[in-house]
């Protein structure tokens, strides 16, 4: 049985060298950086991870070098998804080989499949390969929308046992509330939003995959800890505090801001591939003032 998947969940992003290569010391310092810190769980080669341009022999050794590392201390969930659901089981079915604790699967994207394509993708996903399986809801990258008409029919198997969800809207969030609430399982209902998990949390959501975690891991987690003990004036306070970053952090493609500001932080080389390029300049010094503001750096 996995650890339940709630609080602070961080989409890890993937560190490489100057020559592009993925730089696994530095991937191992910042894992154990995260436990340190209090972060709850890792989603490892997620977008934030740029799965889209890491190789599928490059996407499975970052996993299973996180799993290692991470050693049973905290969920690691692994980033399988695709718009070919052949290649999201095999990929699926690799992450369970290596010992992932569970899969998160982005809704196909590109080929914009129907409500019905959609329940067949997933269910047959789930059929297929034996481990926790969490749906990803992103329509501003995916153009694509699971509905939570349609996340109500994935909840009833066994092997889903999630969602996270981008799309920031209360009544949205609500719905899928009840959903979990309704489902005679464990059904965790994950905020994919950094600027709006506190609302998700507060309506009884049950954590956040964040993109802001890589760089305040300690703040999120303090954060999510402070709402499930229903200390809501302080998480409101705190989090008050990080509402720059969360924009900062987006100025940009997502994982370009984030790693550049761990670069400043002494954490990783500021490197990303292709089509993807490093933060323009413009940003820097808006960037800067905010992390010596929070004392990041």
């Amino acid at each position: 049985m996995m650890q339940a998947l709630t609080g602070s969940i961080v989409a890890l992003v993937t560190p490489m060298n100057s020559n592009g290569e993925v730089d696994f010391n530095a991937l191992s310092d910042l894992i154990q950086w995260h436990i340190d810190e209090g972060t709850n769980g890792i989603v490892s080669v997620g977008t934030t991870g740029e799965s889209a341009t890491l190789s599928v022999r490059e996407h499975i050794e970052v996993i299973e070098k996180t799993v290692n590392l991470v050693n049973g201390r905290i969920p690691v969930i692994a980033g399988t998804g695709s718009n070919s659901t052949a290649q999201a089981i095999e990929t699926t079915s690799e992450a369970k080989r290596i010992g992932a604790d569970a899969c998160l699967l982005v809704t196909p994207y590109y080929n914009r499949p129907s409500q019905e394509g959609l329940i067949r993708h997933y269910t047959k996903i789930a059929d297929s390969v034996d481990i926790p399986q969490i749906l990803y809801n992103v329509p501003s990258r995916t153009a694509c929308d699971l509905l939570p008409e349609t996340v109500k029919v994935l909840s009833g198997h066994e092997k889903i046992i999630g969602i996270k969800e981008s799309v920031k809207e209360v009544e949205r969030i609500k719905e899928l509330i009840d959903i979990s609430n309704s489902v005679n399982k464990e059904f965790s209902i994950l905020s994919g939003d950094d600027p709006s998990f506190l609302t998700l949390m507060k309506e009884g959501g049950h954590g956040v995959i964040s993109v802001a975690a890589n760089v305040i891991p300690k703040s999120i987690s303090e954060i999510c800890l402070l709402i499930n003990n229903e200390k809501f004036d302080q998480a409101i306070d705190l989090n008050k505090k990080n509402e720059t970053i969360y924009k900062l952090l987006f100025v940009e493609s997502n994982p370009v801001p984030a790693k550049w500001m761990l670069c400043k932080m002494n954490k990783i080389q500021d490197f990303v591939r292709l089509p993807l390029v490093q933060l323009n300049e413009e940003f820097h010094e808006n960037i800067i003032s905010e992390m010596l503001k929070l004392k990041l750096i």
